[in-house]
């Protein structure tokens, strides 16, 4: 894949695609919890105690503290509070894990004989 195009794959998943879960999710108050499920990108402060802070080859997803399987877990429980805002807060920071996941899959297309299929086909069969 361009490497452009994963770009925009990633930043649109990143700052777009939250309003139109926003809407699905919370169709009243869409555009708050859209803004507030963009506003996750903060989880990538966790960024700032890595060395180098960027590495275009890393993967996010297990490496940098709060894209591990137990910040996940702390996400889910958001979802389990009564408050829209809160939870929006949980479906920003899953879709912000999400969104790095496809783009490390993304980044090693190139190189992983599956390629795309044999990254969405194991989910689409969790489900």
């Amino acid at each position: 894949m361009p490497e452009i195009l994963r770009q925009i794959v990633h930043y649109g998943n990143h700052l777009v695609v939250p309003f139109g879960i926003a809407m699905l999710l919370f169709p009243r108050h869409w555009r708050v919890a859209g803004g507030l499920m963009v506003a996750t990108i903060l989880i990538d402060l966790d960024h700032l105690f890595a060395d180098p802070i960027f590495d275009p080859r890393r993967c996010s997803i297990g490496f940098h503290p709060l894209h591990t399987v137990w910040a996940a877990m702390v996400y889910i429980g958001l979802l389990m509070v009564p408050v829209w805002k809160i939870q929006a807060i949980g479906f920003g920071c899953l879709w912000h894990l999400c969104t790095d996941g496809i783009d490390c899959r993304l980044g090693h297309l190139g190189t992983d004989p599956d390629g795309l299929l044999g990254f969405v086909w194991p989910l689409v069969v969790a489900f």
